[in-house]
């Protein structure tokens, strides 16, 4: 389903009673709302939850934005910040998070519940400071508050996350090396599975410059932890011990810096959400909400 939010084309699906209490789910760095697990998104449908979930902007079904001026090739956008030249990004996530509210203005809801994963969980972050009366929760999972790529991170980093043309093939081999590497070893995904979703997402859109552009929204944003304090909304915080892309201790940092925040860190989670873990995810975030009614 196409709808107006904030201005630009985003594509969303609805799911569950349009009465009950609204989850909008947040995706990470270029993937697509079809990379949610099927038993996660209905979880919370199961759990009495109206479940939207949607493809930000620059990726899948969602419209593009691009600026001019703003490099979206892998090799120019690494050879400059290598240098220390600094990139102005095409928007930056205060405008994805006003995306969300965008969503749920265009849906008709009041109040929400978020859940945010990677990128996801920073622009989480950014609804919780920014737009705390349009909540009802946060969940904020595998993500960081300082910034993304700090002094001494930038080479590890950025191979693992820019994005460059590939062929289909190359997206299938691409996601299974990226479960390999940074998945969730506790809860393992078949790899025909595996290939499935890469196929699907593939199928739905192929663009290296659109998710090059969120990564440069990433990276401009600043620092969020001398601003968490201000956090009022019920926050829950989780990582996954196993997780080599975001250390976990990263993530139990944002708990400490949010009043009453809840952590949990889930020993065989990595920075992959898989149907096999999703049960777990569900069953933290819905006790969560439970204990703030």
């Amino acid at each position: 389903m196409q709808i107006t939010a904030n201005d630009i084309t985003l594509e969303i699906e609805d799911h569950g009673p349009a009465d009950a209490p609204a989850m909008i789910l947040i995706r990470g760095l270029g993937t697509q709302l079809v990379h949610w697990p099927e038993n996660l998104v209905q979880g919370f449908v199961n759990a009495g939850m109206r479940t939207i979930t949607f493809d930000n902007r620059d990726v899948g079904l969602s419209q593009r934005c691009p600026a001019p001026g703003v490099p979206c090739d892998a090799d120019e956008i690494t050879k400059k910040l290598m240098s220390g030249t600094g990139i102005p990004p095409a928007y930056t996530l205060d405008d994805m998070a006003r995306d969300v509210i965008g969503i749920m203005d265009a849906r008709g809801i009041d109040k929400a519940h978020v859940f945010g994963i990677s990128m996801g969980g920073a622009i989480a972050q950014i609804l919780a400071l920014d737009h705390g009366d349009r909540l009802l929760s946060a969940t904020i999972v595998m993500t960081a508050a300082r910034p993304l790529l700090e002094r001494g991170r930038i080479a590890d980093m950025l191979p693992r996350l820019l994005a460059r043309p590939e062929t289909l093939d190359e997206a299938h081999d691409n996601w299974v090396a990226g479960h390999a590497s940074f998945g969730s070893p506790g809860f393992p995904m078949a790899e025909e599975d595996i290939r499935a979703e890469a196929r699907l997402a593939w199928a739905r859109s192929a663009d290296p410059e659109g998710i090059n552009r969120q990564l440069l929204a990433t990276l401009a944003a600043p620092d969020r932890r001398p601003r968490l304090g201000e956090v009022t909304t019920p926050c829950l915080v989780i990582h996954g011990v196993d997780d080599t892309l975001i250390p976990v201790e990263l993530g139990r940092e944002i708990a400490d810096h949010i009043p009453g925040a809840e952590f949990h860190a889930i020993k065989g989670m990595g920075h992959i959400i898989t149907p096999l873990l999703a049960p777990q995810i569900v069953s933290l975030v819905c006790d969560h909400i439970r204990r703030q009614a």
